[in-house]
């Protein structure tokens, strides 16, 4: 067993925690699909690992190992009983437009968003950094929900993580053999959703840098044919926390036309959300201008293929360290 202990002059949990805690919270962002989930179970991962310290047995496994395995534990213990988070192109038909926004529904019932800087792997390559930006896209991480809970461990473990099969039996405590079972189920209900739309986003990559500033231009003059010139002819928009949602350009544009809509003089930040094109969305007020939306944007083929506008702003631009009540900054992917 190993010597190690709380009275340790350098505790090891503090380090062990200070190397995993990105890696960590993406794994929990993406088990339970909420960042205050996620931020709430790595909290009681650290308090579980300092009171527990003293099982810590090297010669079993790693410090990673070990942390992952009480990370693993917290997230199924908070998702027992928990509904299904989701879009809402997942909760029912798209709408039209005209039709009224409804009821919100309340936080727990969506697929939320999340910094991008709260689940990079310390120390990760390049290549790390782009798996793990492609896989805490929304639409990945609402695919996941449909998983039962420690199928969707499994799958996380070993298609994103890249952990061995016996790696991921040793911390379920079950045969390889369950472990690839479980892994190929969840393969196939994936693959029963259809593909998670998008192209890799690289803030760096000159189209795309073109395509979202046309956007920001003609989100912030409301000019409404340029914005659907930029959008497929497929393209959704939803407004969470209400299920109203579009799907189609022809829509888009007579609900953005409709006299009681208006993004003239609105500013758009960007932000650094769930690995794709993200905004902070603020509208002229009284004071100056006050926050409307977290704008995240898909893009595929040098085109949007849909946007969804998280308009809890309290809750989230907070997350995003980000004023409610004030412009912090430019909207230029070019600068």
């Amino acid at each position: 067993m190993s010597s190690i202990t709380r009275q340790d002059e350098q505790n090891p949990v503090e380090a062990w925690w200070a190397r995993h805690h990105g890696e960590l919270t993406g794994y929990c962002y993406r088990m339970l699909g909420s960042a205050f989930d996620a931020d709430d179970a790595v909290q009681e991962t650290l308090v579980r690992a300092w009171r527990h310290v003293d099982r810590f047995d090297e010669d079993r496994g790693t410090a990673r190992a070990w942390l992952f395995a009480i990370a693993t534990n917290v997230c199924l213990d908070m998702l027992r009983g928990a509904e299904r988070r989701a879009r809402a192109i997942d909760l029912g038909p798209a709408s039209q437009p005209g039709d009224p926004l409804g009821a919100p529904l309340a936080e727990s019932t969506w697929v939320l968003p999340i910094p991008d800087g709260r689940v990079r792997p310390d120390g990760a390559d390049p290549a790390d950094l782009v798996a793990a930006r492609e896989t805490i896209r929304l639409a990945f991480v609402a695919a996941l929900q449909h998983l039962p809970p420690r199928q969707r461990a499994v799958l996380i473990l070993r298609d994103v993580l890249s952990w061995r099969a016996s790696e991921v039996a040793r911390l379920l405590d079950v045969t390889v053999t369950a472990v690839n079972s479980a892994l190929q189920r969840a393969r196939a209900t994936l693959r029963a959703l259809g593909p998670v739309p998008g192209d890799p986003f690289d803030p760096l990559d000159d189209g795309q840098r073109h395509l979202l500033d046309a956007y920001c231009t003609a989100f912030e003059r409301h000019d409404v044919e340029r914005l659907v010139s930029l959008l497929h002819e497929d393209a959704t928009m939803s407004m969470p926390p209400f299920t109203w949602w579009l799907r189609g350009r022809e829509d888009i544009r007579r609900a953005l036309s409709a006299p009681d809509v208006g993004c003239l003089d609105s500013r758009l930040v960007p932000v650094a959300a769930n690995g794709t094109p993200a905004f902070a969305h603020y509208v002229p007020s009284a004071n100056g201008f006050e926050a409307r939306g977290l704008v995240l944007v898909d893009v595929a083929d040098g085109l949007i293929t849909g946007t969804t506008s998280f308009l809890d702003t309290a809750r989230l631009f907070p997350l995003f360290s980000l004023p409610t009540d004030e412009f912090p900054g430019s909207a230029s992917y070019q600068r």
